[in-house]
């Protein structure tokens, strides 16, 4: 049956482009699991006039949300990838449902997972796509590439020279991965690895990693939170650099002009990954004083650098249904809330790939939308209150 959304406004998706009737209310018409129909309620209602209708007063429909950066196969506990690496494929499974579902209902309807144990992601982005279980639409990395002893190296994915590259790319391809994820640098949640300052890979293989890929035309993101890794990601033409944030040791950080400069020109993305408890570690991180958590994202923005919000789910404390609580850092470093929107939505399924699929709210795109109370470019925190999540026309319940 056909579904009408009714509602005051729509928000299409791009900054700015809003249908809002002077006449109240707005109406979306869904079919088939896709949009059919953007305008009036009068004329959606007169497109199919046997359809369920759904009216939310005073609410908004959007685009449902894209998080650009989780790990659903991460527990949120202090060790947050010991079931992941337990080999227990029942256990870890059941996790991957259990995120995949708060995801959703956070009210994020994409959500690009990059490193998971056993290529479990492409199982349950395919048991969601046949509407066997619900979730979020889901484009997976699958286990990422480290070198050996490496960050996330108890995931599965090390790999030492060309040979070894080149068969863990072909094996993720064939297994259906959408993207391919290289840990280019070090990180905190593998303190016996190289640190989150250092790089991993040799810049010639890191260069390989994307030459690889793109055989199978698959994308990389590149995993770097040090200002020298994320130079070698761009040299090497990585398609996302993850994390970006421009560090050389505790508390010190390097932007680098030249750098995002070129980011710009090629389209190369900085994924960002402001969790949900942001708060928290900006008061524990010891930055220095002339220089906040996030400054890096409006400097990034002035040089035209595509930014993806992530918020790296699954991480201690980085519960999934809590997105909207992340956005709150962007529009605290100056960001218009429209644009803030946009990035969640339009512009984050443009960067990915998506964009004849989802992120607008527009006829022939699937169905993936969101209603909140209100309106969220006046307050951004309605979209932690929804009062419809659907994906792929699927309405979510509970």
């Amino acid at each position: 049956m056909d579904t009408v959304l009714v509602a005051d406004r729509v928000l299409v998706g791009d900054a700015g482009e809003v249908v809002e009737p002077s006449q109240p209310p707005a109406g979306v018409l869904i079919r088939d699991g896709r949009i059919a129909a953007v305008g009036t309620a009068a004329e959606v209602r007169a497109r199919s006039v046997d359809a369920q209708e759904l009216a939310f007063p005073g609410g908004t429909v959007l685009p449902g949300l894209v998080n650009s950066h989780v790990h659903l196969c991460g527990d949120l506990s202090r060790e947050p990838f010991g079931t992941a690496s337990s080999g227990d494929r029942d256990a870890i499974a059941a996790l991957m449902r259990r995120n995949a579902l708060s995801a959703l209902r956070g009210g994020c309807t994409t959500v690009r997972d990059l490193g998971d144990s056993h290529g479990l992601a492409f199982t349950l982005r395919d048991a969601i796509a046949a509407g066997e279980v619900p979730g979020p639409r889901i484009l997976a990395a699958g286990t990422p590439l480290t070198v050996p002893g490496g960050h996330c190296w108890f995931l599965g994915g090390e790999v030492e020279g060309r040979a070894a590259i080149a068969d863990r790319i072909d094996h993720l391809a064939a297994a259906g991965a959408d993207l391919i994820k290289v840990m280019a640098g070090g990180g905190q949640m593998t303190p016996t690895g190289p640190s989150m300052y250092s790089s991993q890979f040799d810049p010639a293989d890191l260069a390989f990693v994307v030459e690889r890929a793109a055989v199978h035309g698959l994308r990389v993101a590149g995993h770097a939170h040090a200002t020298r890794t994320i130079i070698e990601c761009v040299d090497a033409g990585v398609h996302t650099v993850e994390h970006c944030g421009w560090r050389t040791g505790p508390g010190k950080v390097e932007l680098c002009d030249a750098t995002a400069a070129r980011m710009a020109e090629a389209g190369i993305a900085a994924g960002d990954t402001t969790p949900p408890q942001w708060r928290m570690l900006a008061e524990k991180i010891p930055f220095p004083e002339d220089f906040r958590l996030g400054d890096q994202l409006p400097w990034m923005r002035d040089h035209g650098v595509p930014i993806l919000v992530g918020t790296d789910s699954g991480l201690p404390n980085a519960v999934f249904d809590r997105f909207p609580t992340s956005l709150e850092l962007y529009t605290e470093r100056g960001f218009d809330r429209a644009h803030v929107l946009a990035l969640v939505t339009a512009l984050a399924a443009d960067t990915l790939g998506l964009a004849d699929e989802t992120g607008r709210v527009r006829p022939g795109l699937a169905a993936d939308l969101l209603v909140v109370p209100g309106d969220p470019r006046d307050d951004l925190q309605a979209l932690g209150r929804p009062q419809l999540v659907m994906a792929r026309g699927r309405r979510f319940e509970g």
